[in-house]
Parts: C-alpha cells; structure tokens; sequence
C-alpha cells in the first residue's frame, strides 16, 4: 500500500466494547488490505465467500456493519444482500457493498436494494474509515432510537392495561351494585359473561356473525356483559326484592331496567363527551337482551336479526343462568332440563343459530356453571 494510514482514536480502549465488521471478498488481497485499515479501531471478522458470510452473520455476536464485495463466484454481493434482508436476525444489518465498479448504474442499483454506502476499488484509507465511522455511529443512533421506541411501546402498553384494568374494575363494580340489590344473583354477572364469550367465540366463523365476531368486539362483548342488568338499580325495592312472582302490574315496571340501563350508559357516554367502544355494545345488551327472536320481547318488540347481535348472544346467556339458578318463586333446573328449555325455543325466542351455538358449547357452559356456582346457601345440586 502506497497511502498511509490514518490514525484514528480506538471507539473504546476495552476490546469488547469495540463495534465488529465483517469483511466479505473472495480476493484474500482485498480482504488483507481492508484489515489493515479497518483493525486498529474495530473488531474485524472477514470470509472468502457469500456462503459464509451467511454462515457468520447466523452466529453471535452479529456484526454492526458488513462491508461486502459485488463481484463474487458462485454467490455475488446483489444475491448476499437478498439473503440477509430475508433474515429477522440480520435484515437490519447495515451493509456497504465495494467493488471495482464505479459506474454510476452500479452504485444506484446497490443503493436502491437497500445498502447504506458504495466503496470502489482501489481503497482509499481514509475514505474507507470515514464511511466506516459515519455509518456505525448512525446504526448506534438508529439502535438507540430503537431501544427507546421499544421502552416507550412498553410503557405504552403498561399505560394501557393499567386503563384496561380499571375499566374492568369499574364495570365489575357498577354490575356488583346493581348486584346488591337483588341477592339471588350471586355469581350470575361472572357466568353470564363467560357463556357469552363462549357463543361468540363459536359462532365467530359462522357466516351470519363473523362480521361482527371479530376478536377485538368479543373482548368488548366480555367486557360489556355484566353492565346488563345495570338498570336495575332503578327498580324500587318493593318490587324488585319482592318474595314471591310479580304481578303483571309490578313486571311492567320491572320491565323498564332495560331502558333505564341503556340510557344511563347513554348518559355516561355523553358526560366523557367522546365514543367508548364497550359502550356501545355495553347499551345494546341492556337495552334488547329481553328481545325475542319472534317479536314478543321487550322493550322494542324487535324481531328477527333486527335484534342486535350482542343482546342474542346475551338473552340465551341470560336465561340459562336464570333456569339453572334457584329463585324465591322457582328452584334451580338441573342442567339438562335448561337444555331441553332452550332448544324448544329456538326460533321464538332465541336465534336458531344461536341456539344451535349453545347446544355445541353446551358441556362448556355446565363447566363454567359449575366453576362459577353461587355459595352454597344460594345454590342448589346441579347434574347436566
């Protein structure tokens, strides 16, 4: 070599602490001249070929920056490169290409694939370690930005399921309130919520529903299902703790904590002055979960799939729990005689297809019965 060398101050008098190159060119010469250059300031690993450079680059630790020759045999510099984008490990890899080629195509087609820099032959010490340098302390900010995007999207998400949990919380607390004013219902807010993920995630590729099932509004649906009853806090005690069946005077009133949950959802959404998703299914549920699928429901009389899909799910939920569970007026059915209930009335009350969902889940639902159940002076033995 007739140029000297340029001096530069080592990146860090620890070695281990020194970024690693890998040098690839299929002229030991090249590779002999390159190291020179290159070895006073950096840890440098070196191959004869693209095979192994592919076989290097696959091994800890990865290199910071691969300086690799266009014009080899077998396997050029253009075909490496491919190679390297293909790999998770190495796609990001920052990667000069060199060779004796300088025409201006040459280094546009290099540059377009993706590479960071062209180097021609023959080297030009300082030009090499400038470029060098410049494109390691561009991956170190790049890698910096990375690690703090990575943090930041960390904390993001604890943020986020921090939000999560309390709305979980706070919706478990409104439907346990509601709860407390009618003490027969013990777990039923827990149960409830699991049959109606259970029938959503059945009929989540049923072409009816897939639609709507999508994963995202079946953790909203699960999230929505124990605010049904909320508007029962709005029946007064004389009826809604009454001992005994109402009269069709008091369920008339009864009745009306369909409507009065809907609208205090309705009520809280405006209040925050912006959409919450939940609540939109959250009102749905409230209001139509006493909808029958041949009109005779209440509070709207819907019909048929004007029935929104969030509140059939829930009616089928909702009185499964009401047969199996023991009331002042009724005892707890067994599991299999709540079966035979359902099934008779799909098509009037529930949606065939939902019905169907639920006698395909149904050992699922007596598990969840089961795993849920009421303490015991609330509840009675239970067989499927």
């Amino acid at each position: 070599m007739n140029a000297a060398i340029p001096q530069l101050p080592p990146k860090s008098a620890n070695s281990a602490d020194r970024a690693t190159l890998l040098l690839v060119d299929d002229t030991p010469d090249n590779l002999t001249i390159l190291s020179e250059i290159l070895e006073p300031h950096y840890r440098v690993r070196a191959a004869s070929s693209g095979e192994r450079a592919l076989q290097i680059l696959q091994h800890s630790p990865t290199p910071d920056l691969v300086l690799l020759d266009v014009m080899m045999p077998d396997m050029d510099g253009h075909q490496v490169f491919a190679r390297l984008r293909e790999s998770n490990k190495t796609r990001h890899v920052p990667v000069i290409f060199v060779s004796a080629m300088n025409a201006d195509e040459d280094e546009i087609k290099g540059l377009e694939e993706g590479a960071v820099d062209y180097i021609t032959k023959p080297f030009h010490p300082s030009i090499v370690l400038a470029r060098v340098r410049t494109h390691l302390e561009l991956k170190n900010v790049r890698d910096q930005i990375s690690q703090h995007n990575a943090a930041l999207e960390i904390e993001v998400q604890s943020r986020i399921e921090e939000i999560q949990r309390v709305q979980d919380v706070t919706i478990h607390a409104l439907a346990r309130l509601a709860e407390t004013r009618d003490p027969e219902t013990g777990n039923h807010i827990l149960r409830t919520q699991e049959y109606v993920r259970t029938l959503a995630q059945t009929l989540q590729s049923h072409p009816r529903f897939k639609h709507f099932l999508t994963d995202h509004n079946i953790r909203l649906l699960a999230k929505s299902a124990p605010l049904h009853d909320i508007g029962k806090v709005g029946i007064p005690d004389h009826i809604l703790l009454k001992p005994g069946k109402l009269t069709p005077e008091e369920f008339e009133i009864m009745k009306t904590h369909a409507g009065i949950g809907s609208d205090a959802l309705a009520r809280a959404e405006q209040d925050i002055e912006g959409r919450v998703s939940y609540l939109g299914i959250a009102k749905d549920i409230a209001r139509h979960h006493h909808e029958r699928w041949d009109g005779k429901g209440y509070p709207d009389n819907l019909v048929g799939d004007a029935i929104p899909i969030s509140a059939r799910l829930m009616a089928l939920a909702d009185v499964f729990d009401a047969l199996i569970s023991q009331r002042v007026y009724k005892p707890a059915f067994p599991f299999s005689k709540a079966k035979e209930i359902i099934t008779s009335e799909a098509g009037k009350h529930f949606d065939p297809d939902v019905a169907k969902a639920f006698l395909d889940s149904f050992d699922v639902f007596c598990d969840i019965a089961n795993r849920y159940r009421d303490d015991p002076e609330h509840q009675s033995s239970q067989t499927a």
